[in-house]
């Protein structure tokens, strides 16, 4: 669709077809980017990489040649099941904005762009904070797999002008290009998995014409998605940041620490995974009312999206498990057996064994762990009580 194509937004889109072959030699030239993938292609050689990219000419090609298969090892290594549902919510030849809860830096995207592959449907444009793009390879890696940039580290005085630029680009996208979008429900991830739209990304959204906020949702036909993992192979890592937290207010996380949440969430194993599509949130939105102020109408917009999302959760027996474990009741003990409840316990004290602290907490990095996987229970239950 290179017809359609604007040089408007070149700071933050992925590559162009004809921009495929330049930048795969940017990316086999690159050491680290060698020295990162090596260990993920097994069985594959350095060598027949190179060669299978060098085949790539358009970005088509790389995902069905490349990445594509090095996925599909990926799952088959580090999964139980990967399945998605409810696709007719979005199989009806329109472009839409899928907002979903986040757990994976990495994996949330790229396991929904593999399951809409095997679906036969194009995949979605990506967006990724450039807090992640730690080296050169990086860039030219997910810009090559169809992620675009959102600038997180731009001064204060250009943070309105970044977010416009960025929201024309995803109206751009939706309205002329016909392409769909993913984007994480809030910046970074929910490390509680206590899943909430942040409503800046939904006045980012608007902003292309900020004084018909409703409007300008409705034309990117918003599909919420719920993403559900058994394990979460980050969690002793966001844990462990809780308490770095709790103890230093000041704490940030280093580029070093991203990578590691990267890589761990890459390489861990996962069990079941489901992606489940919600309904377009469209029907809600004109049922709001229109007199409310702006920043009143964002957030019932976002309690939609968030709606939706719990509905759509999938659980499994640590789930209920550690609901009732952080409720102290026993109202989901009919969904999980003794076993599954000490094999939950087990689980808990082996995580929290991996976490190197000085001061280590362990009744705060256990109570967080469960809450990690007790809160999205605890959200589904409520919006159960009050639809």
């Amino acid at each position: 669709m290179e017809s359609v194509l604007t040089t408007s937004f070149d700071d933050i889109r992925p590559v162009y077809d004809s921009e495929v072959p330049e930048t795969i030699e940017k990316l086999l030239a690159d050491d680290k980017f060698r020295k990162a993938v090596e260990p993920i292609i097994k069985p594959m050689s350095w060598e027949q990489l190179c060669s299978l990219m060098r085949s790539c000419e358009t970005v088509d090609d790389f995902q069905s040649k490349v990445v594509y298969p090095v996925l599909k090892r990926l799952i088959r290594k580090t999964t139980a099941e990967m399945k998605g549902f409810n696709w007719e919510n979005i199989n009806d030849g329109l472009s839409h904005v899928i907002i979903s809860n986040h757990r994976d830096i990495v994996l949330d995207a790229a396991f929904l762009n593999m399951l809409l592959y095997a679906q036969g449907m194009d995949t979605t444009e990506v967006a990724i904070g450039d807090n992640l793009l730690i080296y050169p390879w990086i860039t030219h890696l997910v810009r090559l797999n169809k992620s675009f940039i959102v600038k997180r580290n731009v001064p204060m005085r250009e943070m309105l002008e970044t977010s416009r630029h960025l929201s024309e680009y995803i109206h751009y996208t939706i309205r002329e290009r016909n392409q769909s979008i993913w984007i994480a429900q809030r910046e970074g991830r929910a490390k509680d998995s206590n899943d909430r739209t942040q409503v800046s990304l939904l006045k980012m959204l608007t902003l292309k014409n900020s004084s018909r906020p409703i409007d300008m949702l409705k034309a990117l036909r918003i599909i919420p998605l719920a993403i559900s993992y058994e394990f979460d192979p980050c969690d002793f890592l966001k844990a462990k940041e809780f308490q770095l937290k709790r103890d230093n207010p000041h704490h940030k996380k280093t580029p070093a620490d991203d990578l590691e949440n990267m890589l761990t969430g890459i390489n861990g194993y996962k069990g079941r995974v489901y992606f489940k599509f919600g309904e377009g949130i469209n029907r809600k939105l004109d049922q709001l009312d229109f007199s409310l102020p702006k920043s009143s109408l964002l957030e019932a917009a976002a309690r939609i999206i968030d709606e939706e999302i719990y509905k759509n959760y999938i659980f499994f027996p640590f789930n209920y498990v550690a609901y009732d474990t952080m409720t102290d009741s026993t109202m989901f003990q009919s969904e999980y057996t003794s076993e599954d409840k000490k094999a939950f316990e087990a689980y808990v004290e082996k995580q929290i064994d991996k976490i190197q602290l000085k001061n280590k907490d362990w009744d705060f990095l256990r109570e967080k762990i469960i809450e990690m996987y007790g809160n999205p229970v605890k959200n589904f239950i409520e919006v159960h009580q009050t639809t």
